[in-house]
């Protein structure tokens, strides 16, 4: 089965988000800043990651460009999950190769899944 990291510093979506993975069958593993997430997604190699971008001690784009950096971190599915518009997303977010970009306000937990699931194929 597919496993998912969330970086997420809101402990009540991460959890919201985790229970919806689970029940639908996945390994899911959480992190509450970038730092934390990057030591988890070289722990666990998940299949993806869904990340937010404003977040403490390293928010999700310094994540992203040192994840990309490393040789492990280069293809690893990520999606940004985030309350910032992709209009005020910083550009290199693009730049650093993104699956996809959601705007927690726009999508249900249930359409986020769908969506991980396009993505896994």
């Amino acid at each position: 089965m597919s496993k998912i990291a969330i970086i997420e510093d809101d402990t009540a979506i991460s959890q919201m988000y985790r229970i919806k993975f689970e029940a639908e069958g996945y390994t899911v593993e959480t992190a509450e800043n970038g730092e934390v997430g990057l030591k988890l997604i070289e722990d666990m190699s998940p299949d993806i990651v869904l990340l937010d971008l404003m977040m403490p001690i390293m928010d999700g784009e310094e994540m992203l460009t040192k994840l990309r950096a490393k040789d492990w971190g280069k293809d690893v599915k990520v999606i940004i999950l985030t309350n910032m518009g992709e209009s005020e997303a910083p550009a290199t977010i693009k730049e650093l190769g993104v699956t996809a970009f959601i705007l927690k306000a726009n999508m249900t937990p249930r359409q986020v899944a769908e969506l991980v699931k396009e993505k896994l194929g």
